[in-house]
Order: structure tokens, then C-alpha cells, then sequence
């Protein structure tokens, strides 16, 4: 062998050395059932997203599909698997069953389900224990689009602890239905609380817990009729109140076109966030596209806005670090 073919198999050889010695990062894997996660009071369906090769450890997304909608269709449309593989984080996707809900909306207006330790809000909790136990994950956050809104607001009052923060788009109060008298009249119209009465809904959900209560970022199309936008602002109101800050913006600005505020609490902490999207009517916000900024997939109640609801929700929890 001359010297300099050995030097070319040399350095086809350390090349390929490398390649083999360097991690992969995790990559695309198949949305999977799990059964036996617990009691299951509430007769949901887990399924959970999990990218090949993800270490333990890593954070757990909970993300709730709206009515009509199926854990498949909301993890794919919404974005959430697709910045999954792209951060290195898993997503438990519960789906609702029509023998609970015709339209396969989650019952965020029903006591029994609305309630810690029972119906739906007890199964959404042992998923979420289930996959931190498989996982390891420790740091576990909650979205929802639509009823699946709703549910996120039911899970941040009643499992507290268990949640960082949650991401509500298009969705409704803790306790809306119940302080409006009517689902239809919350998502309509709205409820005629204070600041302080909404508040009271969420602290009498876990009584005794002293906190911290997760932080909330709203998302909301102002030519929504099916949510109307007055909900956003009882949302602010709400946690707000949680988290004993004042209902003034400590931060008025755009993000991609659109109105984004942020509520701070008296240490300084942001604690509430919302965008207000102009013009767009019920959907989850998405963009999609390869870019950096950008996921999801256009499509019924997905809506392409040049803004990605889940990419805006990851960052402000610093799932982009992964």
C-alpha cells in the first residue's frame, strides 16, 4: 500500500470514527398509547410523544386537543411533536372519548370532572405522573386549545404542583361555566366577576396550597366567536389575582404584528402573558415552515398566522434550551 492511499484510508477511517463516537440527537418516534396510568376516574385515552433517544430527565409538555379533535391530529397540527424532536422534550397527549363527550371536547365546565382528585382532572394528573415516573421528567407544563383551554385552567387550579406554567389558547377561566351559570354564556359573554372572585375559584380548587402557582400565557384571536375575546380578560384577571399582581401590563409591545403584553408580580416576575392575535377567529395559532421560529401545520381550527402558539410557549419556558 502506498503512503498516500493509506493516508486517504486513514482519514476516511477517523472520519467514520467520529460519526460513530457522536451522539444522535433525538429524532422522530411514533405517537404511543399508554394504558394501566392509573384509576382513570375521568375514561380518557393517554398517548404520549416521545423522540428516539431523548434522555431522562428532560421536560414534559401536556397538550389537550379542542372539541372534535383527536391527541394525533392536535400534536402533529399544533406543532408540539415537531419542536419535541427539535428541543428534546416529551408530550402526553390525552384524548377525550365521545362516550364522555359527543364532540370529544373535554369537560371543563362539569363539576365532577373539574374537581381535584376526580373525573378528568384526575386522569390528566396520573398521566402526568406516569410519564414522570418513566421518564424522569421535572419540569412539567400544560396547553390546551379551546375546550382543551379550558382544561389547562382546570389542571394549573387543581394540580398546582404540578405544573410550571400553562398555555391557554382560546380557552376559558377556572370556574367560568359555574360563575356565568352557563358554558354557553362563559364562552359567549363571559362571567361578571371581580379580580378577587376570580381568584377565589382558583385558591378554593387546592385549598391550603401556599403556592407557587404556575404561570400562565394566554393566546387569543380578537375575531374569535366562538371564545370571545373577553375571556383573555378574565384569564388575566384570574391569575393575576393568584399571583397577587395589579391588572396593569408592566410590558406593552409586538411580537410578530401582533399586541403582547406581560403582568408582573410585586418581585418583578412575569407571571402573566398574553398575545392578542388580530383578526383571527377560533384556532390554535400556527406557522409553518422549517424556519427556527416557526411549526405546525395549517388545517381546521389550525391557523396559519405567521405566529406558532407552541414555538411562543416553548421559548417563554425555556424549552429551547434543550
Amino acid at each position: 500500500m502506498t503512503q498516500t492511499r493509506a493516508a486517504t484510508l486513514l482519514t476516511v477511517l477517523t472520519a467514520l470514527l467520529a460519526v460513530l463516537l457522536t451522539p444522535s440527537p433525538a429524532s422522530a418516534a411514533s405517537l404511543q398509547e399508554v394504558t394501566g396510568f392509573g384509576t382513570n376516574p375521568g375514561a380518557l385515552r393517554m398517548f404520549r410523544y416521545v423522540p428516539d433517544g431523548l434522555p431522562a430527565g428532560r421536560p414534559v409538555v401536556v397538550a389537550l386537543h379542542g372539541c372534535t379533535q383527536n391527541a394525533s391530529g392536535y400534536g402533529t397540527g399544533s406543532g408540539w411533536t415537531q419542536l419535541a424532536d427539535r428541543w428534546g422534550f416529551s408530550v402526553v397527549l390525552p384524548q377525550q372519548q365521545s362516550g364522555n363527550n359527543l364532540s370529544s371536547c373535554f369537560n371543563w365546565f362539569q363539576n365532577g370532572d373539574i374537581q381535584r382528585g376526580q373525573g378528568e382532572a384526575a386522569s390528566i394528573a396520573q398521566m402526568v405522573d406516569r410519564q414522570v415516573a418513566d421518564a424522569g421528567g421535572s419540569r412539567v407544563y400544560v396547553t390546551g386549545l379551546s375546550a382543551g383551554g379550558g382544561m389547562t385552567a382546570v389542571m394549573m387550579a387543581t394540580y398546582p404542583e404540578k405544573f410550571k406554567a400553562g398555555g391557554i389558547v382560546a380557552g376559558l377561566p377556572y370556574g367560568c361555566a359555574q360563575a356565568a351559570g352557563s358554558p354557553y354564556v362563559c364562552m359567549y359573554v363571559g362571567a361578571t366577576q371581580t379580580p378577587d372572585q376570580w381568584g377565589d375559584r382558583v385558591r378554593a380548587a387546592r385549598p391550603g396550597y401556599g403556592g407557587p402557582w404556575p404561570t400562565l400565557t394566554v393566546l387569543q384571536g380578537t375575531a374569535d366567536y366562538t371564545v370571545k375575546p373577553v375571556n383573555m380578560t378574565d384569564l388575566v384577571e384570574q391569575w393575576t389575582d393568584v399571583h397577587g399582581a395589579d391588572q396593569s401590563a408592566d410590558v406593552s409591545d409586538t411580537v410578530a404584528g401582533y399586541p403582547h403584553q406581560v403582568f408582573r408580580d410585586p418581585a418583578g416576575n412575569g407571571v402573566v402573558e398574553t398575545y392578542s392575535l388580530t383578526g383571527m377567529g377560533h384556532g390554535q395559532p400556527v406557522d409553518p415552515g422549517t424556519g427556527s421560529t416557526q411549526c405546525g401545520t395549517a388545517g381546521a381550527y389550525s391557523l396559519d398566522v405567521d405566529l406558532c402558539a407552541a414555538y411562543r410557549l416553548g421559548l417563554a419556558w425555556g424549552l429551547s434550551a434543550g
